[in-house]
């Protein structure tokens, strides 16, 4: 059984874009009791709620590449928040493109960096 201490969480995240919140357990690129996983970004993390296996996490969302807005929206290769992906869609693959349209969320412009 976990202790207190792994239960509890550090802080809720919060999508910049969608305003789904979260508690979050850890923030950075290795999740705790993983031996061979390594993020490419700084992503804020909560151990799946699904499993008592302990090395299974759930990526929350981490700061837009670009803008650096904090979001759940889009990876590929870097996070994406959604406008962006908008105001960049020729740089991205067909694939890429096709989900999008079947994405509905802002179109707001970016304006709010991470904290």
């Amino acid at each position: 059984m976990a202790s207190e201490a792994e239960c509890r969480p550090l802080g809720v995240f919060k999508c910049q874009l969608c305003s789904v919140t979260a508690p979050y357990s850890y923030v950075g690129q290795k999740p705790p009791d993983t031996q061979a996983v390594v993020l490419l970004e700084e992503s804020y993390i909560m151990k799946d709620p699904f499993t008592s296996d302990k090395g299974r996490f759930l990526v929350l969302g981490s700061c837009c590449s670009l803008c650096g807005r904090l979001e759940c929206s889009l990876f590929y290769c870097r996070r994406f928040c959604l406008p962006c992906v908008r105001d960049n869609v020729s740089a991205f693959p067909q694939e890429i493109q096709q989900d999008l349209e079947k994405r509905k969320g802002p179109k707001r412009p970016c304006s709010q960096p991470c904290p």
